[in-house]
């Protein structure tokens, strides 16, 4: 386990957090993607990376931990976004003070 976060300025970076979202798409089916649910200051640290193999293609998964303020209602099904980068929410916990998450999450480039 890391150290708890006691500095509220060490959240640094906005990010975006999304939910999953479905949209009829008119042919009486759906459409599966993302909306912004909300803005959200945060720590972005990388814990390690590892090699992988996408459609036959090298290529790298970064893992990071991620810290934001304590709210209700996160899941593995959110993501966050920061610009081109998606973070895919593989776990989560509070921080011992309970004033914080920490997310363990998956680095992509879309």
């Amino acid at each position: 386990m890391t150290a708890p976060l006691k500095d509220i300025g060490a959240l640094d970076r906005r990010l975006t957090l999304e939910a999953p979202a479905e949209t009829p798409d008119g042919a009486g089916g759906v459409t599966r993607g993302y909306a912004d649910e909300a803005t959200l200051w945060a720590q972005v640290t990388p814990l390690s990376a590892r090699a992988d193999v996408v459609a036959q293609g090298a290529g790298a998964a970064l893992c990071v931990r991620i810290v934001i303020r304590a709210r209700a209602g996160i899941s593995t099904r959110h993501r966050l976004r920061d610009g081109t980068r998606l973070y895919r929410i593989v776990a989560w916990r509070e921080s011992e003070n309970r004033r914080f998450l920490d997310i363990d999450a998956e680095a992509q480039e879309y």
